[in-house]
């Protein structure tokens, strides 16, 4: 079952993943149709600006994610040893290089793993977390952060928040010069060019909006693997079941980044259930806690 659920889960990453890259491309050259006159430049043009764009996200995902969430590191420090101790034993365990080590003064427990690769990763923990999940909880909770940069987790949601950023720039750069362009018409034009312009002006119109659902739905699919793997690394799902109770029970987080919200272990700002949970960027507690408990 366990083994079963983790090839299932991938393969729907891979999906969520090539629908999100053809999306790029699409508003690309929907943008490079609807004002230039040019699908295959803005083609072009969006995939240059996505590799680069997730290039440097990539290269500097730690700092970054850790610097908006206000996280201090502790590694090599003699603060919170339990931890560390923690997070040196699941990182054994799923046998990945251990990773540095942040605290995030919060009282709400929450914790989450970035970086660009297994070598360069980080996890981070709010105190609220430590003050309030035991030993067993602790575990389940960075055998879930580690399974997330076991299997580049990490990495892949930097890229996907790339792509979406790619998506919003094409799509500014398309509002600015939908006033300044200077797109030239086409006297020949017929019903098929018409419908083209249409479509076109439908994707960079509804770009952003598809590009945050293909964001939010790859975060959730990856949130049910690591549970997956918590569980393949520790042994005992239980630990996780009540550490997710302790955390969806607590207050929402103060110090969190509203652009991280996805790399957390939870929703750290407890919004409600958005309509069809399209929007929503972590799967329902209890769907987690049902599977867990099948293992």
């Amino acid at each position: 079952m366990l083994f079963d659920q983790i090839a299932q889960n991938k393969r729907r990453t891979i999906y969520v993943l090539i629908g999100f890259c053809l999306l790029v491309m699409a508003v690309g050259a929907a943008v490079g149709y609807t004002f230039y006159n040019s699908a295959p430049g803005g083609l072009i043009a969006a995939v240059i600006l996505a590799v680069g764009y997730s290039a440097v996200m990539i290269g500097n995902s730690t700092n970054v994610v850790m610097k908006m969430n206000h996280a201090h590191e502790i590694s090599g420090t003699n603060q919170y040893l339990d931890l560390q101790h923690i997070v040196e034993d699941m990182a054994l365990v799923a046998r990945v290089p251990v990773p540095k080590v942040y605290v995030i003064d919060d009282e709400s427990p929450n914790a989450f793993a970035t970086g660009n690769n297994p070598q360069h990763a980080a996890v981070a923990a709010t105190t609220g977390l430590l003050s309030k999940l035991n030993r067993e909880e602790l575990e389940g909770v960075m055998a879930h952060e580690m399974t997330h940069v076991r299997n580049y987790d990490i990495r892949l949601q930097t890229i996907a928040l790339a792509l979406a950023a790619v998506i919003g720039i094409l799509v500014n750069f398309a509002t600015h010069f939908f006033w300044f362009g200077n797109r030239k018409s086409d006297s020949k034009s017929g019903p098929f060019e018409a419908i083209m312009m249409v479509v076109s002006l439908i994707l960079v119109i509804l770009g952003p909006i598809a590009a945050t659902i293909a964001q939010l739905a790859l975060s959730r699919n990856r949130e049910y693997l690591a549970d997956a793997g918590a569980v393949e690394l520790t042994r005992n799902p239980q630990g996780l079941i009540d550490a997710l109770n302790v955390i969806s029970d607590s207050a929402p987080m103060k110090a969190a980044d509203a652009s991280s919200a996805a790399l957390y272990i939870a929703d750290p700002f407890k919004k409600k259930r958005s309509w069809q949970h399209l929007f929503d960027t972590h799967p329902a507690t209890a769907d987690r806690i049902a599977r867990l408990q099948k293992m």
